[in-house]
């Protein structure tokens, strides 16, 4: 059954994707049966899961009453459970009904009582036998069905009823929408609108790879059996130490893409629209048509039909031809005049079905390919008309007027959210309206950059000029009016855009009831940088001044408060850790805000509470704010801080706040806990003076086994008031405190981490053993009590020493209140314009501290905590995108990179991280190149544009040493005409002065800028000495500075190093696109039934976890529609546990989901597509499906080594499969290399004495026994048993399998030695004893394939499980003290992924 959601809008109120992910997959299957009888067992976990985790309403009954009312009057269908749960996730049982349509055979289709009757006539749409059709009713007895009407709504329909479509009479806009769907199914295999990036399309290649699809379709009937059809050898380029790094195999040719031409041309008709009397004889719009054989025709489009006319190019005679064919569908009329349009049509609808929804359903945002091969620019008559005209009318069905965005921004967020089904609703609809948005907003930014609309205040120059364009407001990154003069200019003004949408992503996080933020997006397009925002009603009609209510409009002179707008910031104070403060105005008088000053608050005409300008909601970085008179800690000064920045917005991400914060509240812990100590000791003398206790004053000696213990503390006890659940953050910002005197003596263990537990933060790896540890420390089961009581009892009651307790440890962390732990940071510490009362000087002086604090803790903790997570390979950066993640999530600006990069350069085991600093110093130089690039092309004309960005790309890559600019040669030459249009677009004019940059400027700029934005010095004049001093890849710089600039370039071989001509010629560059930021809204129940199900599989409780985690994709589906990141992180976590739990072709299928998912959402080369390809080729082979494996995994190694070279961590994993799965296959040699490369890498990166080399050496000697070369077998074996004996001692079963083997070897080689000495003794007539060659047998393959991926299958019986817990516990304690090196479960996966058993 085909996919019923596949081209369903998004906005169609009740699709039901419920049944998406299971319909979807298995179109092959008659999937009817099979989707319903899983969505029956996905639910059966649902009841306990929702009971387990108290959802806000927790209790089943009055969800129940809540349901009665809102199915309407109150009464209930009969069949109908009203239960929460049930209303999710399966939506009711479904039921079968008949479908007749004219023409063909009634089939049967599988519908369910919520759907729309809209989401039949979809399906029909889609189908092979139907698609043709587009205006048609659906009959029951006779009665025309309600497009918009549920099916359970519906009188008469139930199982096995008969729907008849009937066709309708056209009407315009009936006939658009079939020629708009003809069109879509003549392109639907064409990829152009990928490459283009339009509607929402993105680019798949995995089906390249598989040859289709990987479930059970028929094609795959052979099993890997027949082992000699296999061709094994991989391209040259991907090879281990190959050079050649070719860009031509990241787009592989796709043979159904070549499309099957249906027609030459289909387009409007010059005769259009049909005159007055035409009109009436049901004339709506003429075609012109010229078919494959070369036939001219002209078409009428009527209210009856279809059918050819008599009119020729210039001639107009609509009267019907001889014969005039009328045909209700535009597909029957062309089958009947054009063989071949019959022909091919039908192939094409075939190969349409055949391919898997997940590569033809839209994303939810524009997926760009840096990349595209020259595509044929062919005839089309609908992309025509779109261009030219506004899409508004016809673009979302909405009838009429152009969408009011504000409204359905603001109104999706009133919506109910007191249960289960109203918070879906409610996240569908947000989550709708964004990317709707979102994809506006583009568009409308592109059309202002462009040139295309016109100014609201055209007389002004251009750099001041705002724009509205579709109910949206665009102003540019300019400083308008010195606006931003104090704080750094036009520097400052291109920085405030990106930290207002940061402000907004957090405020819109909090959610709070009743305060509205504006839809924003910021968009940078050809070197200009857009905002793009929602319009609050009645803004446009009064002066800035009467509008604000709340805050200030000139940075903090006058100010202005307000109530209600304190009361409902109030809300978001503690989440967002902003303390309330009074600051002065101009009349010298206190003014009490919540916010910085610069946030604006503004009532609109709708009576709505808007809060704008959001850039400061976090608090400066003082580390880039050097302030007269201030000193920073010293952690800071030594690194050279504080620095002069661009700007002086710099300030401190949100992910930072909540680390230190966390890292605050175990100190607070550990202090209290220290003070209750003391207290014991000394009851008996009345201690006079408590000892001061402040952060320095704390010793390095206190034990590890005290930081383990607070930690769990910190997660479990309730007292903590700032116990906000940062979801965004997922690595737990506990793992990361540490106090900061540990840190200062940041030298990690000379060579490389050798334990883990004593290496520079002193940070535990477990939290199990806090029962052992509370008998060490007697005062923290106190402490915790102690804050538990305070919390309660507000602070009444409790004897005054323990109060005293808290006080002191409050006063030394910095807490605002005395009586508990709680931190919050005033945002306008050293805002210049800013004053504060006299009163306050204390808590100013406070504030001051705790923000050097902060900066100290980024550059003390979190820099040190990064590189120590890359030492040991939990964090694992590939290319500059993953890069940036990791410092974000650690709540580490990208403007840290140079001092990041120092710090790598400083530490010990800096061959350990070549990988990191590699990619840091291409990140470090396509940022500061983007940079330049910026500038540059704001000086150039839209019709010198490919010019320009090609000579940009030859200077910074091209080995050429001259590069010169190729001026275009005016195609169309007029010089004198042109000069009055001199300032349409935005910095427009003849501009050439682009043309005169060489490459050796362009790098002293690159150098220049490094040192003056990252303090970093990269001492390089040419791209050729770059590469070579840090060995990098110019096919990486190259896709590098592509997306960070949107360039799109044309796909071929590029000669960087040629010294005769430059790489890149204008022709190269394709397109220029916009590189969008927006915000990303959540779907809160679906996280945390995520969450709750990988913390079930941490556990070992592999079934439980399964039910949540299918739990969470049903509701993630529900709100993302079928696309997006974190559904593909759910498909790949059930597919790892389908796999662990032994249902392999579950996995596949899901795997498979996950990798189209990751090619369409993130790209097809991200980092994360890699790693999705490497786990289905691993399911591929466990499947069977050996040759699917390798050509996998080798795709894998090709995208690796395009996007990070061969040098990293993650490659010596790759190489491991590709080699054991080729020593399955018995290439014994290709094997070697590729098994010898991963030796050597794991080598290079974990340290000689490590787990993993041992296992490295283990494969290769596998493979030599295999060749019966026994010496270098052996040779290897003991390099293994070496580390094993000396890592795990004798006992360990590891050594002595390693010894077991050992001996065998030793036997094979002394039997060989015995047959040859016979064979040379005995001549030809020697008995010779059979020696055993075996080829190795395919379950051993896939054991140490499982090995060496992180998976271990685990005995589930109760009693294992209790044995298993205990090992855990055991090794994880052996681990703290240093006994094991690292677990040999190290797969690369994300934490969460991860199995923890080692």
């Amino acid at each position: 059954m085909v996919s019923k959601t596949d081209d369903i809008p998004a906005s169609v109120p009740s699709c039901n994707p419920a049944d998406l992910a299971d319909e979807a997959g298995d179109g092959a299957q008659d999937g009817k049966e099979t989707s319903k009888t899983r969505l029956k067992e996905s639910c059966g976990c649902g009841h306990s899961a929702d009971k387990a985790m108290v959802n806000g309403d927790g209790a089943q009954e009055h969800t129940e009453e809540a349901e009665l009312k809102q199915d309407g009057n109150g009464e209930v269908d009969g069949g109908e459970e009203s239960n929460e749960q049930e209303v999710i996730v399966i939506q009711d049982t479904g039921f079968t009904v008949k479908i007749q349509a004219p023409g063909t055979e009634p089939f049967d289709l599988q519908v369910s009582p919520q759907e729309m009757v809209q989401e039949i006539h979809q399906v029909l749409m889609d189908r092979e036998d139907t698609c043709h059709r587009t205006c048609f009713s659906l009959q029951l007895d006779g009665n025309v069905l309600d497009n918009f009407a549920e099916l359970k709504s519906i009188e008469g329909l139930q199982e096995a009823s008969l729907l008849k479509v009937v066709e309708e009479p056209y009407t315009v806009r009936e006939a658009r929408i079939h020629v708009r769907h003809i069109r879509d199914l003549l392109k639907s295999l064409d990829p152009s609108d990928a490459y283009n990036g339009v509607d929402c399309n993105s680019l798949s290649f995995l089906s390249i790879f598989t040859d289709g699809d990987l479930g059970d379709s028929g094609k795959r009937k052979k099993k890997g059996s027949e082992l000699e059809q296999i061709d094994c050898t991989p391209p040259e380029h991907i090879l281990p130490s190959s050079k050649d790094r070719p860009l031509v195999p990241l787009q592989p040719q796709n043979k159904d893409w070549k499309p099957m031409q249906c027609l030459k041309v289909l387009t409007m008709s010059g005769w259009n629209p049909p005159p007055g009397n035409r009109k009436m004889h049901g004339d709506l719009m003429y075609l012109y048509i010229v078919t494959v054989e070369e036939r001219h025709v002209s078409v009428t489009a009527s209210t009856r039909g279809f059918y050819l006319n008599q009119s020729t190019t210039y001639n107009f005679n609509p009267k019907p031809a001889n014969p005039s064919f009328l045909s209700h569908s535009l597909v029957e009329l062309l089958s009947q005049i054009s063989p071949a349009f019959k022909k091919n049509f039908t192939a094409l609808q075939k190969k349409r079905v055949q391919r898997h929804p997940f590569e033809r359903i839209a994303t939810p945002f524009q997926v760009y390919s840096w990349t595209a091969p020259q595509v044929d620019h062919a005839m089309d008559c609908v992309r025509a008309e779109d261009a030219y005209t506004s899409r508004l009318g016809y673009e979302e069905h909405i009838p009429g007027q152009t969408r009011d965005w504000n409204e359905e921004l603001q109104t999706t967020r009133e919506l109910p959210r007191k249960n289960l089904p109203e918070r879906l609703l409610r996240e569908r609809a947000i989550f709708k309206v964004h990317s709707d948005f979102a994809a506006a907003a583009t568009r409308g930014a592109m059309a202002v950059i462009d040139g295309n609309v016109m100014a609201i205040n055209p007389g002004e120059e251009t750099r001041m000029q705002m724009f509205i364009w579709n109910n949206i407001f665009f102003s540019l990154g300019f400083d308008v009016r010195d606006h931003y003069r104090e704080l750094g200019g036009d520097a400052a003004a291109h920085a405030a855009p990106t930290n207002d949408l940061n402000g907004v992503r957090a405020y819109g996080a909090v959610d709070v009831e009743g305060l509205y933020t504006l839809g924003t997006v910021v968009v940078d397009y050809r070197g200009y940088r857009v905002t793009a925002q929602s319009i609050i009603p009645g803004i446009l009609e009064r002066e800035q001044e009467q509008s604000v209510i709340y805050g200030s409009i000139d940075f903090g002179k006058t100010v202005v408060s307000h109530s209600k707008y304190m009361e409902l910031l109030e809300k978001t104070s503690r989440p967002l850790k902003v303390q309330r403060h009074n600051v002065l105005n101009e009349k010298n008088d206190k003014v009490e805000l919540c916010s910085s000053v610069e946030c604006k608050g503004i009532i609109g005409n709708d009576g709505r509470h808007y809060i704008l300008d959001l850039l400061r909601t976090f608090p400066p970085d003082l580390n880039f704010l050097p302030v007269d008179g201030e000193e920073l800690p010293p952690e800071s000064q030594r690194l050279g801080f504080p620095r002069q920045h661009r700007h002086r917005l710099a300030c401190l991400r949100q992910e930072l706040i909540e680390a230190f914060v966390e890292h605050r509240y175990l100190l607070f812990m550990k202090m209290a806990a220290l003070q209750l100590m003391q207290q014991k000791a000394n009851k008996d003398t009345n201690k006079s003076e408590t000892p001061a206790i402040t952060e320095t004053s704390e010793t390095t000696t206190e034990s590890n086994a005290d930081t383990t213990q607070t930690q769990t503390t910190a997660s479990d006890s309730p007292s903590e008031p700032n116990a906000e659940v940062s979801t965004d953050n997922s690595t737990s910002a506990a793992s990361q405190a540490t106090t900061e005197e540990e840190e200062n003596s940041s030298k990690p263990a000379s060579n490389g981490p050798l334990d883990p537990a004593t290496t520079q933060n002193g940070e535990c790896k477990s939290p199990l053993e806090g029962k052992e540890l509370e008998e060490i420390i007697p005062g923290l089961a106190q402490a915790k009590e102690l804050a538990e009581t305070l919390v309660a009892e507000d602070g009444s009651g409790i004897d005054p020493k323990s109060r005293e307790v808290v006080l002191n440890a409050c006063k030394a962390v910095g807490s605002i209140s005395n009586t508990s732990f709680d931190i919050r940071f005033n945002p306008d510490i050293f805002s210049p314009g800013v004053r504060f009362p006299e009163d306050s000087a204390d808590d100013v002086q406070k504030q001051k501290q705790l923000l050097k604090d902060a900066a100290a803790f980024l550059v003390s903790c979190q820099i040190p905590s990064l590189v120590k997570d890359c030492l040991d390979h939990s964090a694992l950066p590939m290319d500059g995108a993953t890069l940036t993640e990791a410092l974000h999530q650690r709540g580490i600006n990208i403007r840290y990179l140079g001092t990041v990069l120092d710090f790598v350069d400083k530490t010990p085991a800096k061959s350990q991280l070549e990988h990191f600093y590699r990619i840091g110093i291409s990140e470090l130089i396509t940022r500061c190149a983007k940079h330049i690039f910026k500038t540059y092309l704001q000086g150039v004309e839209l019709s010198a544009l490919s010019a320009a960005v090609s000579h940009f790309l030859n200077c910074f890559l091209s080995s050429f040493p001259d590069a010169v600019a190729h001026l275009p040669p005016d195609e169309l030459v007029s010089r004198r005409k042109n000069r009055k249009r001199r300032n349409r677009v935005p910095g427009g004019g003849d501009n050439t002065a682009w043309a005169s940059l060489t490459p050796s400027e362009l790098w002293k700029n690159i150098a220049s800028e490094a040192l003056s934005y990252y303090h970093f010095t990269i001492q390089c004049d040419s791209v050729d000495q770059v590469v070579e001093k840090y060995n990098l890849q110019k096919s990486t710089l190259l896709r590098e500075i592509s997306i960070k600039t949107g360039i799109q370039i044309l796909i071929k071989e590029y000669n960087f190093d040629s010294r005769h001509k430059p790489a890149f010629t204008e022709e190269d560059i394709l397109n220029i696109f916009p590189v969008v930021k927006h915000v990303n809204p959540k779907a809160s129940d679906a996280f945390h039934f995520f969450q709750s199900g990988q913390a079930k599989v941490q556990q070992g409780f592999l079934k439980e976890g399964c039910e949540l985690i299918n739990e969470a994709l049903n509701l993630f589906n529900n709100v993302y529609g079928a696309m997006h990141v974190e559904i593909c992180a759910c498909l790949r976590l059930l597919a790892r546990l389908n796999y662990i739990m032994g249902d392999h072709a579950e996995a596949l299928s899901n795997q498979q989901k996950a990798v189209l998912m990751s090619e369409r959402v993130l790209g097809i080369e991200h980092p994360n597509t890699i790693q999705e390809y490497m786990h289905l080729a691993l399911y591929c082979f466990a499947n069977g499906q050996l040759s699917t494996a390798l050509k996998l995994l080798y795709r894998a190694r090709y995208l690796m080594l395009l996007v990070c070279s061969e040098d990293h961590p993650e490659m010596a994993l790759l190489d491991s499969n590709i080699g054991l799965v080729l020593h399955g296959v018995m290439e014994y040699d290709l094997s070697l290399r590729f098994l010898e490369n991963a030796l050597t890498i794991n080598t290079k990166y974990h340290g000689p004495r490590s787990l993993k080399v041992a296992l490295s050496h283990h494969l290769v000697a596998r493979v030599y026994e295999s060749k019966a070369e026994f010496r270098s077998a052996l040779q290897h074996e003991k390099e293994g048993y070496t580390i094993y004996k000396n890592q795990m001692g004798e006992a360990h079963e590891k050594t002595k399998e390693s010894s077991e083997y050992l001996k065998y070897l030793t036997q094979q080689a002394v039997a060989l030695q015995r047959t040859m000495n016979e064979i040379y003794k005995n001549g030809s007539n020697a008995s010779i004893m059979p020696l055993k060659f075996t080829a190795p047998s395919m379950a051993s393959v896939l054991e140490q394939l499982n090995i060496i991926n992180g998976i271990i299958f685990i005995p589930l019986s109760q009693k294992d499980l209790e044995n298993l817990k205990a090992e855990v516990q055991r090794r994880q304690q052996l681990q703290e003290f240093g006994k094991i090196e690292d677990p040999i479960d190290d797969s690369p996966l994300e934490l969460e992924d991860k199995i923890p058993i080692d």
